[in-house]
């Protein structure tokens, strides 16, 4: 299984947004082939589509898992992980 993994950030990028796009990176590179990263504006169809209303926001798989906030690595991990079938 693929997860897809939605980065939100202002435009542009705050200090906040910046870090999630980091820790997304960071995590993702420990599922070579397993995880996509993506990033979009807030502000867009896409944003608009999940709801984004504060930055920094994160998607997995459809899911909104945080917004206005940076999520630790430990959470993304976590919850990449149960997308994939691991632990919940």
């Amino acid at each position: 299984m693929k997860v897809t993994l939605k980065v939100f950030h202002s435009t542009p990028a705050c200090a906040k947004c910046k870090e999630v796009e980091k820790i997304a990176t960071k995590v993702a590179e420990r599922y070579p082939g397993q995880v996509e990263v993506t990033k979009f504006p807030a502000i867009s169809d896409e944003g608009r589509r999940y709801g984004i209303m504060l930055t920094p926001g994160v998607v997995i798989n459809d899911k909104v898992i945080a917004t206005g906030k940076i999520i630790s690595e430990g959470e993304l991990e976590k919850a990449i992980k149960k997308e994939l079938g691991g632990e919940s």
